[in-house]
């Protein structure tokens, strides 16, 4: 079993999205995606959460639908990880390098996709970032045939 994390900020969005997507379209049970955020989404303001909302509505249009629950990155979490696959532009790579936390042969991949900011309430930036993700699993499953 191959386990692989998507991380961003407060995993409401660009994690979800890409973990969404990665299990819609995989089909080896070997590969398992879960998603986790480096904060809470439970600090996010009225603003942020509307931004959500339109997100995941949008991310239906693409036949991704994103769980409401935002999941916080956590040890056990990360002791688990063959991979981690930092979504965002906002996330350290550097918090990854305890190897105390992480398998011996851990893959970090990093896609700096940006964080949707109050200008991200567009609905055709949020397509497009949509697509990026969707773009940049397509070619993980490639890599991981």
């Amino acid at each position: 079993m191959k386990n692989i994390l998507f991380v961003c900020k407060h995993n409401v969005f660009r994690s979800k999205v890409a973990e969404a997507y990665f299990r819609k379209i995989n089909k080896n049970k070997e590969l398992k995606a879960s998603g986790a955020g480096i904060i809470k989404a439970d600090v996010l303001n009225e603003t942020q959460k509307k931004i959500v909302g339109l997100q995941r509505e949008i991310a239906k249009e693409f036949g991704i639908n994103i769980q409401k629950d935002s999941k916080q990155l956590n040890i056990s979490l990360l002791k688990k990880q063959d991979m981690i696959i930092i979504v965002a532009d906002d996330v350290p790579e550097k918090i990854f390098s305890d190897p105390f936390y992480l398998k011996p042969n851990l893959k970090i991949v990093v896609w700096q996709i940006p964080d949707m900011k109050g200008e991200k309430s567009d609905k055709e930036l949020i397509k497009e970032d949509i697509k990026v993700i969707m773009k940049k699993v397509d070619k993980l499953m490639e890599e991981l045939k």
